[in-house]
């Protein structure tokens, strides 16, 4: 079974390149059939909050992401003690004690000298009373050793064959002298005992991607396929691993569709075309990494602002009716061409049941008592609008705008709107007739 995750840190909310990630790992599951699980990498204590991960929580419920499962790194560090012991005695992690001032130093000395900013293992040529010396004086951190004789290759699922000598790598460090963990181990850990088959991420994990090949080996563990996406650029092309300071939060806020933002960011950097939809089902069914390239691709909040108005033009009710309780089928596809996000229906509920302010110009006075005693006389049905029209048409010889604006105006209030063919029936006989007699002389 294919098994993908989300490892998001929980210490503020979702952004478009993290929720790209999301979505990804959430289509590359469902398109196999498979489970897609959230990781809340909160090793972090100090920045990771509750109520951060409570947001994402609530961030991927939006968007229709939720997990099948949840699992907290938080809860599993005596898990990693665990390894991380088994790897010390198997010589794959060794205790060093480099200050930062120190391991800045070599890094401009190595620069001066055009070679690559790697760690020199000095760590690796400290005598036991060296290490006692040093372990009296200060904790030590951890770094993970890397097998400089196995090249790293994978073949990614977008960027094709990854190649790396492990020797211009530096032995990452794994755990800090505070006790807490980095990034690097603990996920390798959590892929292996989650079964995770498959990790999609952005293409600046490569490098981190190559070391953690090692650690699964050295783990004894199956490694995951891996595929890395190209990062997002902004409207401006500058690129950004967190485009802007926007994200679901704001979306909500804005009223955007979250198919819309799953439409767009599904298709942005691959060769399929970006179109509104209905279902997040037609996004599984024609999922693909062979879709994405690797150039970078263009985040515009313009665009997602567009695609959200074209969704909500061909929504059907069913799709949106527990969000427009008490609302008529019949006006929303009515009025769904005329709005620009959900909340719009409430100005034309507003059109429906009133109070509206009615709209008259003096020189249509006396047609408007003549369209009040016309109505009167027709019989209503769902046609009345063409009835209604056809006849003052013939009445008062009108034609075009001079025939049908005023009939709005007084009707809805507003210039502009859905067919009144469609409309007028929802108003009804008698609000019609109450607010054109409105304007009747007396």
């Amino acid at each position: 079974m294919v098994i993908t995750r989300f490892a998001p840190s929980p210490t503020g909310r979702l952004h478009a390149g993290n929720i790209r990630t999301a979505l990804v790992n959430w289509l590359c599951a469902k398109a196999a059939g498979g489970r897609f699980l959230l990781r809340m990498d909160d090793t972090d204590t100090a920045r990771s909050t509750e109520t951060s991960a409570a947001a994402i929580r609530d961030d991927l419920a939006w968007l229709g992401l939720s997990p099948d499962a949840e699992v907290r790194q938080s809860d599993r560090f005596d898990r990693y003690e665990a390894v991380l012991a088994t790897l010390a005695a198997q010589g794959r992690a060794y205790k060093a004690w480099d200050t930062p001032e120190e391991l800045e130093l070599k890094r401009r000395l190595a620069a001066s000298r055009g070679l690559p900013p790697v760690y020199d293992r000095a760590a690796l040529a400290l005598t036991d009373e060296d290490k006692s010396r040093l372990e009296a004086e200060s904790a030590p951190h951890w770094r993970f050793k890397l097998d400089h004789e196995s090249p790293i290759a994978w073949e990614d699922g977008v960027r094709g064959l990854c190649q790396f000598q492990p020797a211009q790598l530096s032995d990452p460090v794994i755990r800090r002298a505070d006790g807490s963990w980095l990034y690097m181990l603990p996920s390798v850990i959590d892929d292996a005992d989650m079964g995770v088959t498959d990790v999609v991420r952005g293409e600046d994990h490569v490098s981190n991607s190559a070391i953690q090949l090692q650690m699964f080996e050295a783990l004894g563990a199956r490694a995951p396929r891996l595929a890395h996406l190209a990062l997002l650029t902004g409207a401006d092309a500058a690129l950004s691993k967190r485009i802007g300071s926007t994200g679901a939060d704001q979306w909500q806020a804005d009223g955007i569709e979250p198919l819309a933002v799953c439409a767009l960011l599904a298709h942005l950097g691959t060769s399929q075309p970006i179109a509104p939809i209905t279902s997040r089902d037609e996004l599984i069914q024609n999922f693909s990494l062979s879709h994405f390239g690797r150039a970078p691709a263009r985040f515009d909040p313009e665009d997602l602002s567009t695609l959200s108005q074209r969704t909500l033009h061909i929504l059907p009710y069913e799709t949106v009716k527990d969000r427009l309780p008490g609302t008529d089928p019949n006006l929303w596809k009515t009025v769904q061409t005329n709005i620009t996000r959900l909340s719009d229906i409430s100005v034309w509920q507003k059109v429906l049941t009133g109070p509206i302010t009615l709209q008259c110009d003096p020189d249509d006075e006396s047609y408007l008592k003549t369209a009040h005693e016309t109505l009167e006389t027709l019989e209503w049905d769902e046609n009345i609008w063409g009835s209604l029209t056809a006849t003052l048409k013939t009445a008062t010889a009108r034609k075009g705008k001079a025939l049908f604006l005023p009939l709005r105006r007084a009707l809805t209030g507003l210039d502009h709107g859905p067919e009144m063919a469609a409309l007028m029936p929802l108003i009804g006989r008698s609000e019609s007739l109450t607010r054109l007699s409105v304007n009747k002389k007396t």
